[in-house]
């Protein structure tokens, strides 16, 4: 099986620490226009970013199975029948993925996928933030809402987060994995049906200035 894949050097070494079998062939590029001329029987766009242009580009890959990173958006609101793959910085690498699929498609579409890969996977809503994003999110953001307010510091919001749950890291240390314009953009779109989570003024701050 060939799996053509559009990363970054971060979620390249996510993958490549998951040791794939030696029956599946990776065939790494570094472009859109690369991945859709790749002779591939599954296609994977790490670097999904929300834009007309791009998913029709991805649409032309249909009806081969083509996975996106795409956290914050459903595939309803992408417009395509892709797979959605939890795969921000950190996450890929956990033994168990976690993925939604369109309501078109059932887990008879994904399983051989993720068989033939190796991987243990998790079907998750099809909703904005899946499971685990979605709590990551919700998380940094109370921790800046607490920043905020002067109660604590970061050093002491990480410590107090690691040592009280057992994380393995705090919020702001997620954040710097992650890339808080990632958790800038998840918050915001679940802030649209629901204002608790409502990003906080200073990470949206610290997040346009880092973007």
């Amino acid at each position: 099986m060939t799996v053509a894949i559009l990363a970054d050097d971060v979620l390249k070494e996510e993958i490549l620490v998951r040791k794939p079998p030696e029956t599946v062939n990776l065939v790494w590029v570094d472009s859109m226009r690369a991945l859709t001329i790749v002779e591939a029987d599954i296609y994977i766009d790490l670097l999904f970013e929300l834009n007309a242009e791009r998913t029709q580009h991805l649409k032309r890959l249909l009806p081969k199975p083509v996975l996106v990173n795409a956290v914050s958006w459903s595939t309803k609101k992408i417009g395509a029948d892709l797979i959605r793959i939890n795969a921000w910085p950190g996450l890929l690498q956990r033994t168990v993925t976690e993925i939604a699929i369109p309501s078109t498609m059932t887990e008879a579409h994904v399983k051989d996928i993720f068989d033939q890969l190796q991987w243990k996977y998790i079907l998750a809503p099809d909703i904005p933030g899946m499971i685990t994003a979605r709590v990551l999110a919700a998380i940094i953001n109370e921790a800046y809402y607490t920043l905020e307010g002067e109660v604590s510091t970061r050093e002491e919001i990480d410590i107090a987060m690691k040592l009280g749950t057992g994380y393995p890291y705090g919020p702001f240390e997620w954040s710097n994995k992650i890339g808080l314009s990632r958790v800038a953009e998840l918050l915001t779109e679940l802030s649209l049906a629901d204002k608790r989570y409502t990003p906080a003024a200073l990470l949206l701050q610290e997040a346009g200035s880092s973007s």
